[in-house]
């Protein structure tokens, strides 16, 4: 009789701490699941209205990010000594696509252009000295625009040696533009046969910013007119 009851004992013992054991269980999943139910909860419209806004302004940043490096961040590299004092060979230029698109460069701008739109040539960096509708010519060394002496343009640069094709009086088109070097006696440009005139569509921009090279300082680069 004693063993049986002992038996008994144990018996409803096991079956108690069972029933605490899955008491436990259940309870430990109901506040689980409430943890989880309230952490849910969490995510509100107005924190989805946060994340919409993070992720609207971070697109428009990348496209107006993407959109300074397409009009002011084309970068090209000055070949040979035809700008010096102003540029010198090595240094690399930023070009400012925009007001060329818009405006079109104004006189004594420094512009990057392919000669005669030659996609297989180095672009070419140049002094704006003549507009659309103007005619242009070299006389005696001196820079001449619509008949006129250019006299401020003798007494910054040096005297032309040669006149190339604009010994003879050159009629601009209302898309052409002629540009020279700073260094005038070591410079390829608007006087040359195979260079002339530059049409507009040949104009990838104007200089802007200079930096890098052996000579020369980084900055801004501005008009000489």
């Amino acid at each position: 009789m004693d063993l049986w009851l002992s038996v008994e004992a144990k018996v409803c013992n096991f079956v108690v701490r069972q029933d605490q054991v899955m008491a436990f269980r259940r309870r430990r999943k109901n506040e689980f699941h409430l943890e989880y139910h309230n952490k849910k909860k969490k995510i509100t419209p107005q924190i989805i209205r946060e994340v919409l806004s993070w992720v609207f302004y971070t697109v428009v940043a990348i496209v107006i990010a993407a959109m300074l490096v397409m009009g002011f961040g084309k970068s090209v590299e000055l070949v040979g000594d035809s700008m010096e004092p102003s540029l010198y060979a090595d240094q690399y230029v930023l070009v400012n696509k925009v007001s060329t698109y818009l405006t079109g460069p104004s006189r004594g701008d420094i512009i990057a252009f392919l000669p005669n739109g030659n996609t297989n040539s180095h672009y070419y960096v140049k002094r704006v000295v003549a507009l659309p509708g103007e005619t242009v010519q070299i006389i005696d060394g001196a820079l001449y625009i619509n008949g006129t002496m250019q006299v401020t343009d003798s007494e910054v640069y040096d005297k032309m040696e040669e006149a190339g094709i604009a010994a003879s009086p050159i009629k601009l088109g209302a898309d052409e533009y002629f540009v020279l070097g700073d260094n005038r006696n070591s410079s390829e440009d608007s006087r040359s046969a195979n260079i002339g005139v530059v049409k507009e569509s040949w104009i990838l921009g104007t200089v802007w910013y200079a930096y890098g090279g052996e000579q020369g300082s980084s900055g801004i680069v501005g008009s000489g007119d």
